[in-house]
Parts: structure tokens; C-alpha cells; sequence
């Protein structure tokens, strides 16, 4: 299914899309802004998160962000990546300009507060102890990403690097970071579903038109050094098994090594069929569970193989049947059938995806971002052409031992 769209710039830059589906009584508004955790001051990480709970504080004309789009029929939500913050609004097409009024305030007027930032940062504090640190495994992440990474701001998670970053968080370092990264030159607005043109033109420049365009984000971020040398860390906690992390860097998002990469893992560690998953949690029964994926970051990201071992294993056996299966599918490759029926799951994936007009505008946004919306109509395209040579080829590339960081994670004795 092609998706159409049209596109229009206001005069402050943002850039607007829109996307009409006649079959749906829903509008989806998704804003997307251009900045990640990979955008932050090394020495006070955690603020593109912090702000996107900051944006739902109010705004100096609209107090509660939640109640008049709740009283609109309207629900909505908002995630934050390495790379991107996003919103987003799905309404009756009756009430848009319900959304339009919520989300142009918050972009042109926020409103600051100590008493928000302080309630805000006890919330991002909170989930930082649940996720992070009172959770089981919570914090494997934090230690692959600093030994994987060792230049590029990939080597935090989003929530940042430590709690006490997020605790002493001052307000005029979040003025800053809103008015450097949160203006139209920096933002995209998608709308999605039983919408005209026209009507969004008007309504875009109603209630976004006035808003200063602010600065463009000039991007200048430090490029990770090829690794040249296996790395190995081990750490214990107390968890109930011993785990294996294992990460190998692939290639940039529009890279033709990405979508090689990402049909690697679908052979390899994507649901019960998998390679992994039948060879070492079935038949050898070295991990009672084990999956193979890949981080999707816009930057060169990582192809990853994450596994719980069963009791009495042996963590240095575990790995070497890992690496064992990694070298099977560079020495031997894979097959046509194997091949097609990655691409099949992906394609069904994409399908699924898009039958959702909140995906749409997410993904139509994000695209834009990344290059040009017409993408999102390109992608399957993509992963077809990739031809059992050519990712066997990058598995060798990728799957080089000097390219691999393994954490150790294992339970406190």
C-alpha cells in the first residue's frame, strides 16, 4: 500500500505533512522534533527525556495539557529516543483544532517553573530507581552502551547516565535546552486521517505561523572509532540467571549494510523459528531464553544477541555456542527460502504498521526527518533487493570478533 502525503513550509521552517484518509472519523497529530539523548551535554545527560515529561507541565495559556484533549475525545503520549523526542494526538476529525492550539502553545510558550521541573524530575527519578536500578537486568543496557561506545553520545541511555544528573537538573539549563532544540526550524507537524489540505495550511499557520522559527540544530557529534579489539566486561547483581549481552556495530539507518543487518536478525533471533532461538534454547538448551536484534538508531547502531542461560551453564560455554552459530551463518550463509521468509515477516510488519493512522504520521514524520517522507513507500523496497551475497557479505563485515563487545552479567553467588 503507497501512502500519499503533501507537504507545505510555513515561513518560520516547520515543516507541515498531511495525510488524508477519508476512511477513518480520526485525526492523528504527531509533532516530531529533532533532538535525542545523543544531543546532550555529556555532563548533564537525560534532558530530552526530562523534557518530554516537561512538555505535558502546561504551558503559560493552558495550565493542564491532558483535560480540554480529553474533553475533546482526544488521547495522547510522546516517546523519546538517542535520536528524536516525539508527540503525539489522535481525536475526532471534528475537534483538530483542539490539537493544533494544545501543541503550538507548548512549542511557543512552555511554561517554566521550578515547582514543574521539580515535579517532573522526581517522576523521570522515580523511573529511573524502577527501570534502572531496583530491576532486574535494568542496568545491562547502561554498561553495553559505555563499552560499546566510546566517542559517540550513543554511550548513554535516553533517561541519561545517572540519577544524579536528572536530580540536580537547574531550570536554566532546561530553558536552554527548550530554546535551542524545541522551535519550528527544529520540528516537523504531521497530520494524518479525514483531513483536507487546505484546512490544515489554514490551521498550521493559525496557531504555529507566529511562532519564532529559532535556530536550525547544526548537528556536529564525535564518530565512533572503528573498534579494532574484542572488549569484555563483567558485572554481578542480584538476579535470578546469568546473562549474555553481545553487540556488534552495523551501519547508519539509510545505509544498504542496515536493512542486511536488520534481516540478520530475523534470521537469526526473532521469535521461535529462529536460529538462536531452536539451536540453543531447544535442542542444546544453553539459554532458557534468547533474542538477536538491532538498536535502529540513525547513527551506525548495534546488532545485538541478548540471553537469559539456564541454571548450571556455563557463561563461557554459552558464549562460544553464541559465537558458534554467529560463524555458521558467515561460513555457510543462508538460504533463498531462509532469505524470503525474513523479508515476508518484514513485510508483514510494514503492513501491519501502517494500517494505523498514528503510525503513518509518526513514521511519515520520522522519514522526513531522516531525508524525505517518500521513503516511508521505499522501504520494502529495500529490504528485497538485498541478495543472499550481499548479506552474507555484511555478516562478515559485521560479525568480526574485533567488532563484538560482550558484558558478562551474571548472579551474585
Amino acid at each position: 500500500m503507497e501512502i500519499s502525503f503533501e507537504r507545505f513550509t510555513l515561513r518560520n521552517g516547520l515543516r507541515v505533512l498531511v495525510h488524508q484518509d477519508l476512511t477513518t472519523p480520526m485525526v492523528a497529530v504527531n509533532v516530531l522534533y529533532d533532538v535525542g539523548a545523543r544531543d546532550e551535554d555529556p555532563n548533564r545527560t537525560g534532558f530530552a527525556h526530562l523534557f518530554e515529561h516537561l512538555m505535558f507541565g502546561g504551558s503559560i495559556h493552558i495550565p493542564s495539557y491532558d483535560e480540554p484533549l480529553q474533553m475533546a475525545g482526544g488521547e495522547n503520549n510522546a516517546y523519546t529516543t538517542n535520536d528524536i523526542t516525539n508527540y503525539y494526538i489522535q481525536l475526532p476529525k471534528q475537534n483538530i483544532e483542539t490539537a493544533f492550539w494544545l501543541e503550538s502553545d507548548r512549542m511557543k510558550s512552555l511554561a517554566f517553573s521550578e515547582k514543574s521541573l521539580d515535579v517532573q524530575r522526581k517522576v523521570v527519578s522515580e523511573e529511573f530507581k524502577e527501570h534502572y536500578l531496583n530491576k532486574p537486568y535494568g542496568d545491562a543496557w547502561s554498561h553495553l552502551r559505555a563499552l560499546a561506545y566510546k566517542q559517540h553520545p550513543y554511550q548513554w541511555m535516553t533517561i541519561g547516565k545517572s540519577l544524579k544528573e536528572i536530580e540536580e537538573a537547574q531550570l536554566e539549563d532546561v530553558k536552554s535546552f527548550f530554546f535551542k532544540h524545541y522551535c519550528p526550524m527544529n520540528a516537523i507537524l504531521c497530520v494524518a486521517g479525514n483531513v483536507q489540505t487546505e484546512q490544515v495550511k489554514l490551521l498550521a499557520e493559525k496557531w504555529f505561523g507566529d511562532i519564532e522559527s529559532g535556530q536550525k540544530y547544526q548537528r556536529n557529534l564525535p564518530q565512533e572509532p572503528k573498534q579494532t579489539e574484542p572488549r569484555l566486561q563483567t558485572i554481578s547483581a542480584d538476579v535470578p540467571l546469568n546473562a549474555i549481552y553481545k553487540a556488534w556495530h552495523i551501519g547508519a539507518r539509510l545505509s544498504e549494510a542496515y536493512y542486511a543487518a536488520d534481516l540478520i536478525t530475523e534470521i537469526m533471533g526473532n521469535g521461535f523459528a529462529s536460529r538462536l532461538h531452536q539451536r540453543l534454547v531447544k535442542e542444546q538448551q544453553l539459554f532458557s531464553g534468547i533474542s538477536c536484534y538491532h538498536t535502529g538508531s540513525l547513527d551506525p547502531g548495534l546488532l545485538v544477541v541478548e540471553g537469559k542461560l539456564v541454571e548450571g551453564i556455563s557463561i563461557e560455554e554459552a558464549n562460544t555456542a553464541i559465537e558458534a552459530e554467529m560463524s555458521l551463518l558467515v561460513n555457510e550463509g543462508v538460504s533463498e527460502t531462509e532469505l524470503t521468509k525474513a523479508k515476508n515477516k518484514i513485510e508483514a510488519m510494514i503492513e501491519f504498521e501502517d494500517m494505523s493512522i498514528l503510525s503513518r504520521a509518526n513514521n511519515l514524520a520520522f522519514y522526513e526527518l531522516i531525508g524525505d517522507a517518500a521513503l516511508i513507500n521505499k522501504e520494502l523496497a529495500r529490504y528485497q533487493s538485498v541478495s543472499v551475497d550481499f548479506l552474507i557479505q555484511t555478516a562478515k563485515e559485521v560479525l568480526k570478533p574485533n567488532n563484538c563487545s560482550t558484558l558478562y552479567y551474571t548472579k551474585k553467588s
